[in-house]
């Protein structure tokens, strides 16, 4: 049976998205587990498309629900969906401007391999600003068939899957006629990957590298 590692201190959590429900997809149910488990979390949540339009109610409402009792921070920009490759410079300019504020123990964003260019555009972006922090790249099931098989896995409880998907339809009104956007499809990825790792639910997710914290900190720094 696989062992947990388990974070030395999560106080502060960092949430990217390229676009509203991109994070409450992909990670929600992390996120409404680490943000019970840890009460006094800090939470920065930072979204590069969907400002000035009903996208942005939604994901700040969304985000506001999936934390509870932490405290949370959302920023939503509005490069243009679809189009961040040729904004690459305002969404560089966005992830530099965080990092100078923000001190993360945790970050969850887009996967790399994500076949959306907007998706995959920021997770190349995510370790030019944050190069010593722990990024895990959450995954969205969409019809490009880019799932990859992953190396983290968050088991989640049945109540949890039940209120994130609860959450996702009650929040995310404007993608209710999506062909995907469904419990089914929900479901399907938690239980695939509640299998993978022994649990009944699961989120997944990638990693490029982590370090193991059983050396003295900074070691090996020049």
């Amino acid at each position: 049976m696989m062992r947990p590692l388990l974070p030395e201190r999560l106080g502060h959590l960092l949430l990217l998205g390229a676009h509203c429900d991109d994070i409450a997809i992909g990670a929600g149910g992390a996120v409404l587990t680490l943000c019970r488990a840890n009460p006094e979390l800090r939470v920065t949540a930072l979204v590069l498309s969907g400002g000035g339009t009903e996208r942005e109610t939604e994901e700040r409402m969304a985000l506001a629900a999936f934390c509870p009792k932490a405290d949370v921070q959302v920023t939503v920009l509005d490069l243009p969906d679809g189009r961040l490759p040729a904004h690459w410079e305002r969404a560089k300019a966005a992830c530099e401007e965080l990092r100078a504020r923000c001190e993360p123990d945790l970050i969850l964003a887009p996967a790399p391999h994500d076949a959306h260019q907007d998706h995959r555009e920021l997770a190349r972006l995510v370790p030019t600003a944050f190069r010593d922090h722990l990024v895990l790249g959450y995954e969205i099931l969409k019809w490009d068939s880019d799932l990859a098989q992953p190396q983290v896995y968050l088991p989640l409880a049945g109540e949890v899957l039940d209120e994130k998907i609860a959450l996702l339809h009650e929040h995310y009104a404007s993608q209710r006629a999506r062909s995907w956007f469904d419990t089914e499809t929900f479901t399907g990825l938690a239980r695939m990957r509640g299998v993978q790792c022994r649990a009944r639910y699961a989120e997944a997710f990638h990693v490029s590298k982590f370090v193991l914290g059983a050396g003295a900190p900074g070691a090996g720094r020049g």
